[in-house]
């Protein structure tokens, strides 16, 4: 099948370099020559795992890109949009995924065949049949449903394994507005024969993208307040607490042999310093905004956002208890990415705790393997004074004459850093917010859901 995938962000590169590894001829569209070029060589313009060799693959033969959308749209079975769609506190922004719909249904005008148009960006239900269908039809003087078909496919990929989730899919969802559509679409995806697929209409395939994201949000933010319980109670360590419900049989299943498996979404019930990235803030907030919008009240998910915005501080005042005042004390940060896997720093708890440190008077050392370029610029970008923070490639270096360390991100190479401080000679707090780290690993260890014992020693002096 012959695709044309409009925008080459995480969504549209993975997804087509991924389409192109099972069998397709995809042609990736950017305004961006540079990622375009940088594609054709089979070099990935973002870091994502198994991507490099994805392309290194298919660059050339089933995969290549363009700044010409006519050139990509030619002769297209599927066309799917995949470009950004921001959130300003109010809505989401849909003028790039309506600029895509106009352009696309200009050059529908002068083809006879008949295609499908697939928004895959996150958009509220009632954005593909609505808006999208309008553009499309006004540009192209031609029906959807008639003329061309007209569908909703969203994505279900997470940053840092998005290439393993396209490949191993737990699911895939095809919205269309006819059976003609929901069957090209479907088509698509014949490589997968026995993943299920659900078959449905655009509205509620877009409801089902914002639901599973909020979901997972929700668990999230569940841990962070269950964290908050333990620590105020004492004794219970919310890292035990977990493993424990991860057990229930509404968290598990059997394999062939017998076996109990815990399933993927438990992963999600983990305390820490709160969720970021391009999905869940962003999506969570648009699906309230909406509801506000209509007159449904959205309480539960109000907490959610509410819990997640308060963890960066958390971290930021387990520092500031230890130490008496951060002014002048030297923090280092390690993880600037939202999570492990990605270059990313969109919406990454790094940049509030960043923030505060310096509004508080530390001197800021910040670590990441692979995000020290997007995280500088992220936090100019928030208006946190990025040349008052020193990044350090070197882990060992970013660790010397620490006061106090905060985990941020859980990149694997952290698990050497309780070995590395004794190393150095040096025992500042260490302040896990991903609970990464085991408490005996390290003297003086602070985490997140489980009570600090300077904390219990304060209260009974």
């Amino acid at each position: 099948m012959r695709v044309c995938v409009v925008g080459t962000g995480y969504v549209g590169l993975v997804s087509g370099a991924c389409l192109a590894e099972v069998g397709h001829q995809v042609t990736c569209v950017d305004i961006d020559p540079a990622k375009v070029d940088a594609i054709n060589r089979g070099q990935p313009p973002i870091f994502e795992e198994g991507l490099e060799a994805i392309l290194a693959r298919n660059a050339g033969e089933r995969l290549r890109a363009t700044t010409s959308l006519a050139d990509a749209f030619a002769g297209a079975d599927v066309a799917l949009i995949c470009v950004g769609t921001p959130f300003d506190g109010q809505r989401i922004d849909l003028s790039y995924v309506l600029e895509a719909a106009r352009q696309l249904g200009r050059l529908l005008r002068d083809r006879d065949d008949w295609c499908v148009i697939a928004v895959k960006s996150t958009v509220i239900p009632g954005t593909t049949d609505g808006p999208v269908r309008e553009a499309l039809e006004q540009a192209s003087g031609k029906t959807a449903g008639v003329d061309f078909g007209l569908g909703m496919n969203p994505e279900f990929l997470a940053e840092g394994v998005a290439v393993r989730d396209f490949m191993e899919p737990d699911r895939i969802v095809v919205g269309g507005i006819d059976e003609r559509s929901i069957e090209r679409l479907a088509a698509l995806y014949s490589a997968f024969p026995t993943v299920p697929l659900v078959r449905t209409t655009p509205r509620t395939a877009e409801a089902i993208k914002y639901a599973s994201n909020a979901l997972l949000a929700t668990l999230i933010s569940f841990s962070n307040e269950l964290a908050r319980y333990c620590e105020a109670v004492g004794g219970v360590d919310v890292a035990d607490v977990m493993p424990g419900v991860h057990r229930m049989k509404h968290l598990t299943w059997r394999d062939a042999e017998g076996r109990q498996q815990i399933v993927s979404a438990a992963s999600f019930l983990w305390a820490g310093c709160g969720f970021g990235g391009s999905c869940f803030p962003k999506d969570v907030k648009a699906l309230i905004a909406e509801a506000h919008a209509r007159g449904a009240a959205t309480p539960l998910l109000d907490a959610v956002i509410r819990i997640n915005e308060s963890q960066p501080q958390r971290m930021v005042d387990m520092a500031a208890r230890r130490l008496g005042s951060l002014r002048g004390r030297r923090v280092t940060v390690l993880g600037l990415a939202f999570k492990p896997g990605t270059d990313d720093v969109r919406e990454s708890p790094a940049v509030p705790i960043i923030g505060r440190l310096l509004a508080d008077g530390a001197q800021v050392v910040a670590h990441d393997p692979i995000a020290i370029d997007t995280g500088r610029r992220e936090l100019a970008a928030r208006g946190v004074d990025a040349a008052a923070v020193r990044f350090e490639p070197d882990l060992r270096a970013a660790l010397a004459g620490a006061d106090a360390v905060l985990l941020v991100t859980r990149w694997p190479q952290y698990a050497n850093v309780p070995a590395l401080l004794g190393g150095l000679g040096e025992a500042p707090v260490l302040i896990d917010g991903r609970r990464q780290l085991s408490p005996q690993s390290y003297s003086n260890y602070v985490g997140v859901g489980l009570a600090d014992v300077a904390d219990a020693q304060l209260v009974t002096s």
